[in-house]
């Protein structure tokens, strides 16, 4: 299976790593707008091309997989691209996402190729055991927790306020509600009552700390319903202490069988992760390979995580499953 890599910031080369240990993938291009010769790749011989020349790869390449952002990149970029390829994204403005899957879908259905939108793992594994959770439960309620991780859409935010020189903002899932709703409780939980978050903030010669933490902890959207602790730290501590990008958290749902409802389960999942971005690649990359098996199969158009079956991703036969997983 011959994989096209669109941008290289830590998702592309997330990406670049798990082809690397899929023995059935090969990494062929990566392309990227910025000066193709200041590109220095990990993966020997790759050529690294610049995305004007993206059409002149059509007939060499099986999945191209995006690695751009949910922002501005990928609404473009991905119905763009389902003209010419079979792709994979990681789109994850989930309000969005039935827009985002509408528009790959016409582009994909049009020129025959398949497409697979918002997979990572929230969106993907985490909607899953979610959907799985209702099914099996539909008495009952969810819970999503996130973290301890790095969020670098928040970081990001941070470090637009003037003054800020680098941050790492944490999201922590309080311990109070996620022990409450692990022993079977269904509480009802504000914003505020599952996380908190944990900034640490590096900040410019000069620049005032006080105002700086205002604006952080009044942010709407981003702080503002949420209890924020600032930390001001020095650029050597930031580099040291906060130089990964971790991540994980659970989806739970509590529910009741019986004909009175009278007994209680809890499904939980979690993941805990040292490396978002390397996780999500990983993702991406096995769902490459079911884009791929559906493509030969010819069913065209747009998939999210829902409509994919798990014989898909892997690269082992049916036959293999059935008798060392089943």
């Amino acid at each position: 299976m011959k994989i096209g890599i669109v941008g290289y910031g830590n998702l592309g080369k997330g990406v670049e790593c798990a082809v690397k240990q899929n023995e059935d993938t090969e990494l062929v291009a990566i392309f990227t707008r910025r000066n193709t010769k200041d590109l220095k790749v990990l993966t020997e011989g790759v050529p690294v091309v610049n995305v004007s020349e993206i059409e002149n790869w059509k007939d060499k390449i099986d999945v191209l997989i995006l690695c751009g952002g949910s922002a501005t990149d990928l609404p473009e970029q991905t119905p763009k691209y389902a003209k010419m390829f079979n792709v994979v994204d990681s789109f994850d403005t989930h309000a969005r996402i039935p827009e985002h899957f509408a528009n790959v879908d016409k582009s994909a259905k049009e020129n025959k190729h398949t497409a697979i939108i918002s997979v990572g793992w929230d969106p993907g594994l985490f909607s899953l055991n979610r959907m799985y959770a209702n099914a099996i439960l539909p008495n009952g309620k969810d819970y999503t927790f996130w973290g301890r991780g790095v969020s670098q859409g928040h970081s990001d935010a941070i470090r637009r306020i003037e003054g800020v020189a680098d941050a790492r903002q944490y999201t922590v899932p309080v311990e109070k509600a996620l022990n409450s709703v692990r022993n079977g409780e269904t509480p009802e939980l504000s914003v505020r009552e599952k996380h908190t978050r944990e900034c640490y903030v590096v900040v410019k010669d000069g620049a005032d700390k006080s105002r700086i933490e205002h604006e952080i902890v009044t942010m709407p959207n981003y702080f503002d319903e949420y209890d924020t602790t600032v930390h001001f730290i020095s650029q050597e501590e930031l580099d040291k202490n906060h130089k990964g990008i971790p991540h994980g958290g659970f989806v739970i749902r509590n529910g009741k069988t019986g004909w009175s409802n009278e007994t209680k389960h809890t499904i939980e999942y979690s993941l805990k992760l040292e490396s978002n971005p390397e996780f999500t690649s990983s993702v991406l990359v096995a769902f490459a390979r079911a884009v791929y098996k559906l493509n030969k199969e010819g069913q065209h158009g747009c998939k999210t995580i829902f409509d994919i079956a798990p014989a898909y991703l892997s690269s082992k036969t049916p036959e293999e499953l059935r008798k060392t997983m089943l």
